[in-house]
């Protein structure tokens, strides 16, 4: 806002309406000045408008700012009109500018998201040729169908025997797992394992994997399009790893694997037969190992669990 000490008043720039105190004389002194600016500073006013203030209510029905129109063209009744910028021409005194070559250090901008639908066709389609886990690793790192992969730093497929009688499928890669490339490798691996040894039961004797394969941010749980995009991958893995038996551990795994909606303390230490592809394999939920590092007193009931493994391995 601008002031014009010589009539007394203030003097503004814009087209808007402002408050405006009553004009000052020349016989004013500057304590009154700086009053006045007080004045308007207390009353919001915060930008220089009309020297005059304008009665909106006489302007009838007709929108503040209609009938405005750009220098470059005529006013058009208020239309309202596509702006284009005028053409300028170069100045003849700078030198012409020439584009920019591209920098071979850009990296390209990520494609679009498959629709869950789409990639689960791609996903269906990628695992079907595959004819080894060896495939099915090369096929599963070329997918781009699953939104985990771009935050995730490697891909965990899988760890232990590439063919066992037995398969522990969980839920999603960790923090430790992101970082090693495989999964269960971090405190609730480190329990599995001694689980697994409880039985009789080492690396060597079991496959261990995921329902995805990239871990999701902030270790939350997959979403069902994430799960629904792998889904194809792990039960190609299962139809090539040919278990006798399957072990899912956790809620998360136990509903994806055994498609059904019930919480995990109704499903575990219940035999089930699932069907993949053409196989018919009995199946098991139990509680997942970071669960038991929270919950050390359900360790009873995965112990349970464990011994109904141990009598179907050895019957």
């Amino acid at each position: 806002m601008a002031f014009d000490t010589a009539i007394g008043r203030k003097t503004c720039k814009s087209s808007e309406s402002c408050l405006v105190s009553p004009p000052m004389t020349e016989t004013r002194d500057i304590s009154e000045v700086l009053g006045l600016l007080d004045w308007y500073r207390s009353m919001g006013v915060d930008a220089a408008l009309d020297p005059e203030p304008v009665d909106w209510l006489a302007r009838g029905p007709s929108a503040p700012g209609q009938g405005f129109a750009w220098p470059d063209r005529p006013a058009s009744d208020g239309a309202r009109g596509e702006y284009r910028q005028p053409e300028t021409q170069p100045s003849p005194l700078l030198p012409a500018q020439r584009p920019e070559p591209a920098r071979a250090d850009v990296r390209p901008r990520p494609q679009t998201p498959l629709a869950p639908s789409e990639a689960e066709t791609d996903a269906r389609r990628a695992a079907r040729s595959a004819t080894s886990l060896d495939a099915l690793q090369a096929a599963l790192a070329a997918f781009d169908g699953c939104s985990l992969k771009a935050t995730a730093s490697n891909l965990c497929f899988y760890r232990g025997a590439a063919q066992a009688r037995l398969m522990l499928i969980g839920e999603a890669p960790g923090r430790d797992e992101d970082i090693a490339g495989k999964p269960f490798v971090g405190r609730a691996g480190q329990l599995l394992d001694r689980m697994l040894a409880a039985i009789g039961l080492g690396e060597g004797d079991v496959h261990i994997t995921n329902v995805v394969y990239w871990r999701p941010p902030g270790n939350r749980t997959p979403t069902p399009q994430e799960a629904l995009a792998c889904r194809p991958f792990l039960e190609r893995q299962i139809e090539l790893v040919k278990p006798e038996f399957i072990v899912a551990l956790g809620g998360s795994a136990a509903k994806e694997v055994f498609s059904v909606a019930e919480g995990i303390m109704r499903l575990r230490g219940k035999w089930r037969e699932i069907t993949i592809g053409n196989l018919k394999l009995p199946a098991i939920a139990t509680l997942h190992p970071a669960y038991l590092l929270r919950t050390p007193a359900a360790k009873q009931l995965a112990w349970h669990d464990l011994l109904q493994i141990q009598t179907r391995l050895k019957g």
